[in-house]
């Protein structure tokens, strides 16, 4: 499969405002237009031979782009509540609304980068994604998040060879996966995992218990340098799964199971 590019990230300013959207920055639950179907977003830049290129995606006054790693990181650490960044993202998506930046999507490798074959039999390490971060800021409308992540999606399905994206659902979110259920997902179950809050900072367990100096990292050494004053928490993890391609979801390793019902998970 010949994989499409999306252009260069951008930066915060660096798209112009729709001049027909009238509607300023929404501040409660109205005045967010998502209705009608979702387009692409091409270069204003003329070539001579082909299509143009490919920057984004647009739902009503949504658009959805890359913007460089230090700026999504940035964001990430400052308003996500895990309060930290996950070392193994490499694509790093923009939410927009009239030209301002309101949210981050980061898809990479999961925690265990060679896993995907131990939940889709024959998966290659560049035919899965795994969510490992989304944010959208708290004033946008709340259906603002699904609406973004739809957009990711169709991002990555039209411009690389990824076959499947999976995400987890922390119970610190309170919802099990509500956002997931909206964008159609399937529901593969839950486990309870352990993690560790330092002074704000969420680390899971395997960050506690790597001794392996090979494989041994900042985040790692910051956590166990640090345990003596951090908080244990034991915390329900429910895993999401989206097929983008054919032929992927018949290698399932996992059984497909009902939607858990949105009960409200703890508050930290």
């Amino acid at each position: 499969m010949v994989e499409r590019q999306l252009s260069k990230p951008v930066t915060v300013g660096s798209i112009p405002s729709d001049r027909s959207m009238k509607d300023e920055r929404p501040t409660d639950k109205t005045g967010l237009r998502l209705d009608g179907p979702s387009e692409p977003i091409y270069s204003d830049q003329l070539v001579l031979i082909g299509q143009r290129e490919l920057v984004g995606w647009r739902k009503g006054g949504l658009e959805c782009r890359l913007v460089p790693r230090d700026l999504a990181n940035d964001l990430i650490v400052r308003h996500h509540y895990s309060g930290k960044v996950y070392g193994l993202s490499y694509i790093h998506f923009g939410a927009f609304w009239n030209g301002d930046l309101i949210g981050i999507a980061q898809y990479g490798y999961a925690m265990n980068p060679a896993s995907q074959g131990s939940i889709v039999a024959g998966t290659g390490s560049k035919e899965y994604l795994e969510l490992n971060r989304l944010w959208v800021d708290d004033p946008m409308p709340r259906n603002t998040a699904s609406a973004f992540l739809a957009l990711t999606i169709k991002a990555i399905k039209g411009t690389t060879s990824v076959a499947w994206i999976q995400s987890f659902a922390d119970e610190r979110c309170r919802l099990f996966g509500g956002l997931y259920q909206a964008c159609s997902f399937d529901y593969l179950g839950e486990h309870s995992a352990t993690f560790w809050d330092i002074d704000g900072k969420w680390f899971h367990n395997i960050n506690m218990t790597i001794i392996d100096e090979k494989k041994m990292n900042d985040e790692n050494r910051y956590a166990q340098a640090n345990k003596h004053k951090a908080t244990r928490h034991e915390l329900r993890q429910f895993r999401y799964i989206k097929f983008l391609r054919k032929g992927f979801r018949e290698r399932l390793q996992y059984k497909i199971l009902p939607y858990p019902k949105p009960n409200e998970g703890k508050l930290l």
